[in-house]
């Protein structure tokens, strides 16, 4: 069937605010607060039928861009200012065309617009295409797995990387199987308490603080360890994590650089005060990857060399363009994750190379930027999904509890609409992890993963 083509006739942004309920310390940076974004976009096909359709996502500040000249609040305009950009391209549009080749478009337009930084840049036009999705679907009265699938969504092309024929794509689509539910792989930030006597100033809403309190409630046996690149004292942290670990009967864990290693050597100096520390030989077992441990500036000046015979090596913030999971690989990285604020046809894209380039050994994973309850909690659970991934990291549920800032009738409609991905918390539904999983079944609704949309009048504009 041929992918249809539709025009992006309006946009509106919004904007609600969260506050943490523990702070969230990764790399270098601490967040305690952050704006989250809301777009809501309407289409036109060419009968001229319209649909609205929305999206969501955190404006995390200090991931898009570390540079430490910059402001938390300036890293928060840049992806303001990506949101405006790429809503106007978006509308300057005057020829219908394919979802995937409009959303490339917009990423082309806005990154020629704002340039210095694609990941910052790729912010705004990411969340375009995921609600013009939305209102696709909701317009032709299907579910987002139908829609890539059966590639509505026209991945294909001019639009499409010239080492993908499209023939493949299609046809390795057709074949993505996204299952009723997923492993939740829990995130233990740098400051986050370990054992329940750890918990300096509790929080006492309810809801786990601690490590050994998370794995009590929610039976995560998947796990993220954010590290900070100060050797003596990841080592003391990762021992202090293992003893709680070490009592369940299986686990595995993920470990996130988050760009704080300055050189290949200091990396392996961590790894190998890892293999020599008796206290951590189990856990070590257990590591499935390594991410993004240098800095996005060295990365691919920086190849990997023995460390990749060691254990799996993944790129998070350095995989900001087309060709950089090939570049990676020349240096020894054979994973690349899929966040849905990089964009959902990157992802796909991503998954079509890996699944038809011959290459053994290459992986896609989850990855999480505080994907808060609602709209963009349950896209990237649709994503990740389909992709097949077993696993996600998924991290706002710990950090916000549930739909903040949303009106009660709002997530009264999302609670109902999905009974399988929440649970009723102190202050509305909260995601329900349950044995470490998530059930997702709910997500196959009519529209992208979201059988309700935003209370859009209770929320500011996009200041």
């Amino acid at each position: 069937m041929e992918a249809p083509r539709v025009s992006i006739v309006e946009i509106d942004a919004f904007e609600r605010d969260n506050r943490l309920r523990l702070p969230f310390r990764f790399g270098a940076a601490t967040l305690e607060q952050a704006p989250q974004a809301f777009l809501r976009v309407r289409i036109e096909d060419e009968q001229g039928k319209t649909a609205i359709g929305a999206a969501a996502e955190m404006m995390v500040p200090k991931w898009f861009d570390k540079n430490p000249a910059l402001t938390p609040a300036q890293n928060v305009d840049q992806l303001r200012a990506s949101i405006r950009l790429a809503g106007a391209a978006s509308l300057e549009a005057s020829t219908p065309t394919t979802l995937f080749a409009a959303a490339r478009l917009n990423e082309l337009e806005t990154v020629r617009r704002l340039p210095g930084n694609p990941l910052a840049a790729g912010f705004g036009p990411s969340l375009v295409a995921r609600a013009a999705l939305d209102a696709y679907c909701r317009l032709a009265g299907i579910s987002f797995f139908d829609a890539v699938r059966r590639n509505l969504i026209g991945i294909g092309g001019p639009m499409l990387p010239g080492d993908i024929h499209a023939d493949a794509s299609s046809a390795t689509l057709a074949d993505l199987r996204p299952a009723g539910s997923i492993a939740a792989r829990h995130t233990i930030g740098l400051l986050d308490p370990i054992t329940e006597g750890d918990v300096a100033h509790p929080v006492e809403d309810g809801l786990p603080e601690s490590l050994e309190a998370v794995i009590t409630r929610y039976g995560n046996r998947w796990f993220k360890i954010k590290l900070s690149g100060a050797i003596d004292a990841d080592i003391d942290r990762l021992a202090r994590i293992a003893a709680v670990l070490d009592r369940l009967p299986d686990y595995r864990v993920t470990v996130d650089g988050n760009e704080q290693f300055g050189a290949a050597d200091q990396l392996g100096a961590v790894l190998a005060r890892i293999d020599e520390t008796p206290r951590l030989k189990r856990l070590r077992a257990t590591i499935a990857f390594v991410e993004q441990p240098f800095s996005r500036e060295i990365t691919m000046e920086t190849p990997l060399g023995d460390l990749a015979a060691q254990l799996p090596f993944l790129i998070d913030e350095s995989d900001d363009g087309d060709d950089a999971f090939a570049r990676a690989r020349g240096l020894g990285y054979t994973g690349v994750s899929s966040k849905t604020c990089k964009g959902i046809y990157r992802s796909l894209i991503k998954a079509v190379r890996i699944r038809t380039g011959g290459v053994p050994g290459l992986f896609l994973s989850g990855e999480d930027l505080t994907c808060q309850a609602g709209l963009a909690v349950q896209q990237d659970l649709a994503l990740v999904s389909l992709l097949g991934l077993s696993h996600v990291e998924r991290n706002g549920h710990h950090y916000v509890a549930g739909m903040q800032g949303a009106p009660q009738a709002e997530k009264a409609r999302f609670a109902a609409a999905h009974p399988d991905l929440y649970q009723q918390g102190a202050d509305g539904p909260i995601l329900s992890i349950r044995g470490g999983r998530i059930d997702i079944g709910s997500l196959t609704a009519i529209g992208y993963a979201s059988g309700a949309l935003p209370d859009f009048e209770a929320m500011e504009r996009l200041s």
